[in-house]
């Protein structure tokens, strides 16, 4: 006997699942018609009355503060990559990486530039 894979339903689903049983459609056979095992759709039918059972409509309402949060949180996260990017720290500054590399690069051509105007 093999193992059958979990069903996983939308709210949506449920909600006209319960709809069927609620108009006068026996368990059974909204059961049959729709692909679902009778305990499930019984399950449903026990939510529904209790007024536990997650619709279309019980979605969590995202605040005006929730929506400025995830804006902040995915700007300060863009920010700190790029200040990461454009500014190397001391731990990609020791010996042998190529940022370190690179800025004693530029530190040597700075101090071998030739000045062709008077600084005064």
């Amino acid at each position: 006997m093999t193992k059958s894979k979990r069903g996983r339903y939308t709210p949506e689903f449920k909600q006209e699942a319960v709809r069927l049983v609620e108009s006068g459609q026996s368990q059974a056979a909204v059961a049959r018609s729709l692909g679902v095992v009778e305990q499930t759709l019984g399950n449903w039918v026990k939510a529904h009355r209790a007024g536990t059972l997650k619709g279309a409509t019980s979605r969590p309402q995202v605040t005006a503060e929730q929506m400025e949060n995830s804006r902040l949180r995915a700007e300060l996260a863009r920010v700190t990559m790029e200040r990461d990017i454009l500014h190397p720290t001391d731990e990609d500054l020791s010996a042998g990486t190529p940022a370190w590399e690179k800025r004693r690069r530029t530190l040597r051509s700075a101090t071998n530039e030739v000045r062709l105007y008077s600084t005064q």
